[in-house]
């Protein structure tokens, strides 16, 4: 055995013993709303390959989950520079529709199938209910860092975008040996898509590779057809290395470690001060002033730790998953917050048949609910954005946090199959949701005149049209980034059919991004008519109100670094009508428009009077006090 080889057995074997120490106890805890698979994990096997194979065929029989024929182990080849490389994917029996992936690096010398079963990586994956893709070294074993750059963009753009599995869009990365190196240069590349990154006896990347993206900047531009954002003269903009993201390295090479160390020390804004952690090690957090944009609303959180003896690969995945990302592309509108544990919490993730096809919806009742209102919570529907399942949308907009605080009850609505077997979008919606309402008045204390609708893009579509054609349906609508208004005919489209518009006032609250889908351009005094402007004198029209109504032109600014401007209407002091624009975010929400719409929302309730009439009630203590809500 030549010297090289010896050396990469004795990296493999040394990977291995990190994770090897896995127990059936450390291994057993299953992830939020997961369901075990009640049969042991057997051996992986060979793989499947997906090279020209067919894509999958729409699986009807499973709500919100990847077709069955995809589950399992799989292979994938790429040429690059005339060599070929491997990949690997494994998908667990019950992973959902752009699921959470765990992104692992193996080392050099070993098979990844025992890899992944020695470790247990997919036995975890198994009980989390999520998939994991597998970056593999060469014939030669792993390059270095720049050597390695071609292979990673070739692997990583396939699995971000196949028709094969659908993913959430941030990841989780987890690097081996001279493999870590390889992973780790790509986060630094691409940071906005990492969620967090745990490395396991990993040289490190050089100063030279790490200094060559530090500094830079991301700027307005967008994707596709939105709006590019321009930022105000003298703004500051984000540079890569002030991208917070929590990292971990166990037992890293002390020599060559410094640089990578102090790279994401940097960036996560953390103390010089140190503490010492019984998992993590040696622990540095981020600063309680920090001022990192990814932070804003969660705080924080990050940490950047290092451990210098193995640990679990129970402990890694528990590292990783306290965390969760959202928005992939737009660094101002990017967000590292806490992620829900749907097991600690009660979430609970059924199913329903809706108009024949069995759809997901998740209901979440916080503790909170039953000690603020007894019986009777207020609840909150929430119409996800197009191709997110209810599981994305539950973690990307921390509506559940507004639901801990405030004690309303949260019913995300989970979508079905749409333009491919691995994407869904919105169907059945009006029927969907008298199924629902139903339910939630039979099953849950809630009061029914506390029923509000919210959602995101298609989904804010769903709430808008809504409220056109049915305002008896919630006592009070707030969504996010799309308006509707009623056609020439005087009509809406919901679920394929063209609804008259009710002419009838509910209270409303729209927020949108600056740079948002191209029919929002804009503000409602620029002089340019869309999507924004007809929504507006629609909903003005109906309560009395016209344009000049306004408090002020200006708007008035609010939230981090004055990222908001927002227009409100009032009908005899009462808010009807508000609209805010984000001017720092692109399209997609951000946790902390969430709280924004609730506050609007929970001061209003409704009921019907005997002659069938809605009749509105506002309370200024959102119902906290009594007597002290007035007629609309």
């Amino acid at each position: 055995m030549s010297t090289i080889d010896r050396r990469r057995l004795l990296q493999a074997t040394a990977a291995l013993a990190v994770t090897a120490t896995l127990t059936d106890q450390a291994t057993a805890r299953p992830a939020a709303g997961a369901h075990p698979d009640r049969t042991p994990p057997g051996t992986l096997g060979e793989p499947q390959s997906l090279d020209g194979r067919p894509f999958p065929a729409y699986d009807y029989s499973r709500a919100s989950r990847l077709p069955r024929e995809m589950t399992g182990y799989w292979t994938r080849s790429f040429d690059v520079a005339g060599t070929t490389r491997t990949a690997k994917v494994y998908l667990s029996p019950q992973t959902p529709i752009r699921s959470y992936y765990t992104v692992i690096a193996v080392p050099d010398g070993v098979d990844t199938g025992e890899f992944l079963q020695r470790a247990h990586w997919a036995a975890i994956a198994d009980r989390r209910e999520e998939g994991l893709f597998v970056v593999e070294p060469g014939p030669d074993g792993w390059g270095d860092a720049t050597q390695e750059a071609a292979y990673l963009e070739a692997a990583m753009a396939f699995f971000q975008n196949n028709r094969y599995f659908s993913i959430f869009g941030l990841h989780y990365l987890v690097g081996y040996g001279r493999g870590a190196a390889a992973l780790e240069a790509w986060a630094v590349a691409h940071p906005l898509r990492v969620i967090g990154q745990v490395y396991v006896d990993s040289p490190g990347l050089d100063a030279a590779y790490l200094d060559s993206y530090a500094g830079r900047e991301f700027g307005g531009a967008t994707e596709g057809s939105y709006t590019p954002v321009e930022f105000p003269e003298g703004f500051d903009l984000i540079r890569y290395d002030e991208t917070v993201l929590p990292t971990w390295y166990i037992r890293p090479d002390r020599h060559t470690i410094g640089a990578s160390l102090s790279y994401w020390k940097r960036a996560g804004d953390t103390g010089r001060r140190s503490r010492q952690d019984r998992t993590l090690g040696t622990v540095y957090r981020q600063r309680r002033d920090s001022r990192r944009w990814m932070t804003s609303h969660a705080g924080p959180i990050a940490e950047v730790a290092v451990r210098q003896r193995p640990v679990s690969t129970h402990d890694i995945v528990g590292f990783l998953t306290r965390y969760t990302r959202y928005e992939n592309f737009f660094a101002y509108g990017n967000q590292l917050f806490e992620r829900a544990d749907y097991t600690t919490m009660g979430v609970q993730v059924r199913t329903m048949m809706v108009e024949g096809f069995l759809r997901e919806y998740l209901v979440y009742v916080p503790r909170s609910a039953r000690r603020l209102w007894r019986d009777r919570a207020p609840v909150v529907f929430v119409w996800p954005g197009n191709s997110q399942t209810a599981k994305v949308f539950f973690d990307a907009a921390q509506w559940w946090k507004v639901a801990d605080r405030e004690g309303c009850i949260l019913v995300v609505i989970g979508e079905q199959y749409s333009a491919t077997s691995v994407s869904v979008s919105h169907r059945d919606s009006h029927t969907f949701y008298r199924q629902l309402r139903r339910l939630v008045v039979d099953e849950f204390g809630a009061d029914p005149a506390r029923f509000y609708s919210t959602g995101q893009s298609a989904g804010s579509a769903v709430t808008q049209n809504f409220a056109i054609a049915y305002p008896e349906y919630f006592a009070a609508v707030a969504s996010t980034s799309f308006t509707t208004a009623p056609d020439a005919a005087g009509t809406v489209g919901i679920d394929g059919v063209q609804v008259p518009a009710s002419g009838r006032p509910i209270p409303n609250y729209q927020i949108y991004g600056y740079g948002d889908l191209g029919f929002l351009a804009g503000d409602l005094w620029d002089g340019t008519q869309n999507s924004l402007d007809s929504w507006a004198r629609y909903h003005l029209r109906t309560n009395g109100l016209t344009l000049a109504d306004v408090d002020s032109v200006a708007g008035v600014r609010h939230g981090w670094r004055d990222r908001f401007q927002t227009w409100t209407w009032h009908d005899d002091d009462v808010p009807v009508l508000r609209l805010s624009r984000n001017l720092y975010r692109s399209h997609n929400t951000m946790p902390e428009e969430s709280p924004l719409l609730w506050d609007f929302l929970k001061h209003y309730s409704s009921e019907i009077d005997r002659d069938g009439n809605v009749v509105r009630y506002y309370s200024r203590s959102a119902f906290r006090r009594p007597r002290d809500s007035r007629r609309l």
